[in-house]
């Protein structure tokens, strides 16, 4: 499925790698920016569809690069920050920001968020939220999913886990992987976490829970 092409603007090594994992997982284009001042070298060279942009870098903060770009890039920006004072949000919105995510967030929200702004932005349609496979659809924009029209009454983490699955069918995911991307990565829940939530949610697919294999000795992938 075609993607929009997201740069990711951080100090933190850590933070960037994190936040391209849940970016390509959701099968977007990522580009890296280390701050403010690589960043508009970057931009200037190819502009991205949007910018995920911290607000405390050094050279040149976010709220600083925002003003920056706005002057001559009309780019959708998200402000992702440990700063969830109410002044810094309005001031980031004035800026120009579409939206601010506060540190720390789960992957569901992070990406939930993309696709709105970039909805808004783009004027996209469900077209980049519905995945049809068989019978099976899965309306992310809605959270829900149905078998042949019949909603399937899934839990969140059940339904994260369908829609990673579903939207890379064929790649195998690790329990640890797939813990990171549906509950998050400060989650402290074990791996058979996973084992339990995919066993209840083949179960709920009924006829084609079988969809879901496991590779033994490794996780998990989605087949039709």
């Amino acid at each position: 499925m075609s993607r929009f092409t997201v740069m990711i603007i951080d100090d933190e090594h850590q933070m960037r790698e994190l936040v391209r994992t849940f970016l390509e997982t959701d099968g977007y284009t990522v580009i890296e920016a280390t701050d403010g001042i690589h960043a508009l070298s970057l931009i200037n060279k190819m502009p991205p569809d949007l910018l995920i942009v911290d607000v405390m870098m050094p050279y040149m903060d976010g709220f600083t690069f925002a003003k920056e770009v706005k002057k001559s890039h009309d780019i959708p920006l998200i402000f992702l920050s440990a700063k969830g004072e109410e002044w810094d949000k309005v001031h980031g919105l004035k800026l120009g920001g579409d939206d601010y995510i506060v540190k720390p967030f789960l992957p569901a929200e992070l990406l939930a968020r993309v696709e709105s702004v970039l909805r808004r932005t783009y004027q996209t349609g469900k077209s980049v939220d519905i995945l049809q496979i068989g019978p099976l659809t899965i309306d992310r924009d809605a959270h829900k999913a149905s078998i042949n029209g019949t909603v399937l009454s899934l839990t969140l983490k059940e339904f994260g886990l369908l829609d990673i699955l579903a939207q890379n069918r064929g790649r195998v995911f690790s329990r640890e992987q797939l813990l990171r991307s549906v509950w998050g990565e400060e989650h402290k829940s074990s791996e058979r976490t996973v084992d339990t939530h995919i066993k209840t949610l083949r179960l709920k697919l009924g006829q084609h829970g079988d969809s879901i294999e496991t590779i033994w000795g490794v996780g998990y992938r989605f087949e039709v």
